[in-house]
Protein backbone atom coordinates (compact mmCIF):
# COMPACT_ATOMS: atom_id res chain seq x y z
CA UNK A 1 0.00 0.00 0.00
CA UNK A 2 2.76 2.11 0.67
CA UNK A 3 4.44 1.62 -2.84
CA UNK A 4 1.09 2.80 -4.34
CA UNK A 5 0.80 5.86 -2.21
CA UNK A 6 4.79 7.12 -3.26
CA UNK A 7 4.02 5.50 -6.86
CA UNK A 8 0.76 8.48 -6.81
CA UNK A 9 3.31 11.09 -5.58
CA UNK A 10 5.97 10.78 -8.06
CA UNK A 11 3.44 10.83 -10.81
CA UNK A 12 1.86 13.77 -9.67
CA UNK A 13 4.97 15.71 -8.63
CA UNK A 14 7.10 14.42 -11.80
CA UNK A 15 4.26 15.00 -14.32
CA UNK A 16 5.78 17.23 -16.25
CA UNK A 17 8.75 14.89 -16.93
CA UNK A 18 7.01 12.31 -17.90
CA UNK A 19 5.43 14.22 -20.20
CA UNK A 20 8.86 15.71 -21.66
CA UNK A 21 9.88 11.70 -21.44
CA UNK A 22 6.90 10.55 -23.82
CA UNK A 23 7.20 13.61 -26.19
CA UNK A 24 10.97 12.17 -26.35
CA UNK A 25 9.81 8.93 -27.14
CA UNK A 26 7.42 9.66 -30.08
CA UNK A 27 9.94 11.88 -31.82
CA UNK A 28 12.70 9.63 -32.17
CA UNK A 29 11.41 6.24 -31.71
CA UNK A 30 10.13 5.93 -35.36
CA UNK A 31 13.31 7.49 -36.65
CA UNK A 32 15.61 4.95 -34.67
CA UNK A 33 12.98 2.17 -35.36
CA UNK A 34 12.94 3.29 -39.30
CA UNK A 35 16.37 3.50 -39.09
CA UNK A 36 17.24 -0.59 -37.71
CA UNK A 37 14.08 -1.28 -40.48
CA UNK A 38 16.06 0.03 -43.02
CA UNK A 39 19.44 -1.93 -42.30
CA UNK A 40 17.75 -5.36 -41.43
CA UNK A 41 15.45 -5.00 -45.10
CA UNK A 42 16.78 -5.44 -48.26
CA UNK A 43 15.58 -2.69 -50.78
CA UNK A 44 13.68 -4.38 -53.92
CA UNK A 45 15.72 -2.73 -56.53
CA UNK A 46 19.14 -4.20 -55.28
CA UNK A 47 19.97 -8.13 -55.42
CA UNK A 48 20.69 -9.70 -52.43
CA UNK A 49 24.54 -10.86 -52.61
CA UNK A 50 27.36 -10.44 -50.61
CA UNK A 51 30.39 -9.11 -52.09
CA UNK A 52 33.89 -10.77 -51.61
CA UNK A 53 37.27 -9.01 -52.28
CA UNK A 54 39.16 -11.66 -53.85
CA UNK A 55 42.82 -9.31 -54.00
CA UNK A 56 42.82 -9.25 -50.39
CA UNK A 57 44.00 -12.28 -48.50
CA UNK A 58 44.76 -13.06 -45.31
CA UNK A 59 48.55 -13.92 -44.63
CA UNK A 60 50.58 -15.02 -41.63
CA UNK A 61 53.28 -12.27 -40.73
CA UNK A 62 55.64 -14.55 -38.88
CA UNK A 63 58.14 -16.94 -40.02
CA UNK A 64 58.68 -19.82 -37.86
CA UNK A 65 62.54 -21.46 -37.39
CA UNK A 66 61.77 -24.88 -36.57
CA UNK A 67 63.67 -27.28 -35.65
CA UNK A 68 63.21 -31.06 -36.97
CA UNK A 69 65.20 -34.43 -36.08
CA UNK A 70 64.79 -36.99 -39.08
CA UNK A 71 64.91 -40.55 -37.24
CA UNK A 72 63.10 -42.49 -40.09
CA UNK A 73 61.92 -41.91 -43.65
CA UNK A 74 58.26 -41.40 -42.27
CA UNK A 75 59.74 -38.16 -40.27
CA UNK A 76 59.67 -36.50 -44.17
CA UNK A 77 55.85 -36.24 -44.32
CA UNK A 78 55.80 -34.01 -40.81
CA UNK A 79 58.98 -31.87 -42.06
CA UNK A 80 56.97 -31.22 -45.69
CA UNK A 81 53.92 -30.47 -43.89
CA UNK A 82 55.34 -27.95 -42.12
CA UNK A 83 57.36 -26.65 -44.91
CA UNK A 84 54.01 -26.46 -47.24
CA UNK A 85 52.83 -23.71 -45.45
CA UNK A 86 54.80 -22.02 -46.33
CA UNK A 87 56.34 -19.96 -43.56
CA UNK A 88 58.68 -22.64 -41.60
CA UNK A 89 62.04 -22.80 -42.33
CA UNK A 90 63.36 -25.89 -41.23
CA UNK A 91 66.08 -27.00 -39.68
CA UNK A 92 66.65 -30.70 -39.88
CA UNK A 93 69.31 -32.67 -38.19
CA UNK A 94 69.65 -35.91 -40.11
CA UNK A 95 71.97 -37.15 -37.53
CA UNK A 96 69.91 -40.45 -35.84
CA UNK A 97 68.70 -41.76 -39.49
CA UNK A 98 72.27 -41.14 -41.21
CA UNK A 99 73.65 -43.60 -38.16
CA UNK A 100 70.92 -46.43 -39.15
CA UNK A 101 70.96 -46.18 -43.04
CA UNK A 102 72.17 -44.17 -45.76
CA UNK A 103 70.17 -45.46 -48.60
CA UNK A 104 66.79 -44.27 -46.55
CA UNK A 105 68.65 -40.70 -45.68
CA UNK A 106 69.22 -40.29 -49.53
CA UNK A 107 64.98 -40.97 -50.23
CA UNK A 108 64.51 -38.55 -47.27
CA UNK A 109 66.63 -35.50 -48.64
CA UNK A 110 65.52 -36.38 -52.51
CA UNK A 111 61.99 -36.36 -51.09
CA UNK A 112 63.14 -32.92 -49.36
CA UNK A 113 64.50 -31.30 -52.27
CA UNK A 114 62.00 -31.91 -54.51
CA UNK A 115 59.12 -30.26 -51.77
CA UNK A 116 61.90 -27.57 -51.62
CA UNK A 117 61.97 -26.92 -55.35
CA UNK A 118 58.35 -27.61 -56.32
CA UNK A 119 57.65 -24.61 -53.67
CA UNK A 120 60.89 -22.40 -54.96
CA UNK A 121 61.92 -22.76 -51.43
CA UNK A 122 66.03 -23.57 -51.15
CA UNK A 123 67.83 -26.37 -49.58
CA UNK A 124 71.63 -26.79 -47.94
CA UNK A 125 73.48 -28.31 -45.66
CA UNK A 126 75.41 -27.17 -43.07
CA UNK A 127 78.34 -29.68 -41.57
CA UNK A 128 77.72 -33.16 -42.21
CA UNK A 129 75.01 -33.77 -39.64
CA UNK A 130 72.10 -30.26 -40.43
CA UNK A 131 70.37 -29.27 -43.34
CA UNK A 132 68.28 -26.33 -43.52
CA UNK A 133 65.39 -25.91 -45.47
CA UNK A 134 63.57 -22.53 -46.61
CA UNK A 135 60.71 -21.11 -48.51
CA UNK A 136 60.61 -18.87 -51.10
CA UNK A 137 60.68 -15.50 -49.94
CA UNK A 138 64.02 -16.80 -47.92
CA UNK A 139 67.24 -17.28 -49.13
CA UNK A 140 70.15 -19.11 -48.06
CA UNK A 141 73.54 -17.73 -48.58
CA UNK A 142 76.18 -20.04 -50.31
CA UNK A 143 79.56 -19.59 -50.76
CA UNK A 144 80.94 -19.32 -54.25
CA UNK A 145 83.79 -22.55 -54.43
CA UNK A 146 87.05 -21.49 -54.94
CA UNK A 147 89.23 -23.66 -57.66
CA UNK A 148 92.20 -23.87 -56.46
CA UNK A 149 95.14 -22.30 -58.67
CA UNK A 150 98.08 -24.21 -59.40
CA UNK A 151 101.58 -23.10 -57.65
CA UNK A 152 103.57 -22.94 -61.64
CA UNK A 153 100.64 -19.91 -62.08
CA UNK A 154 101.51 -18.18 -59.15
CA UNK A 155 105.29 -18.15 -59.94
CA UNK A 156 104.94 -17.08 -63.54
CA UNK A 157 102.23 -13.73 -62.73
Amino acid sequence: MRDLKTLRWLTKNNQKDIEIFINFLDYFFPMIFDKIKRAFSSNEGDPEYIEIDLGKEVKKSKVLVRPFVLKSFEDVNFILNSLREGFTIGIIDIKPLRSKDLIELKRAISKIKKTADALEGHIAGFGENVIIVTPQFAEIYKTPERKPVPKDNLLEG
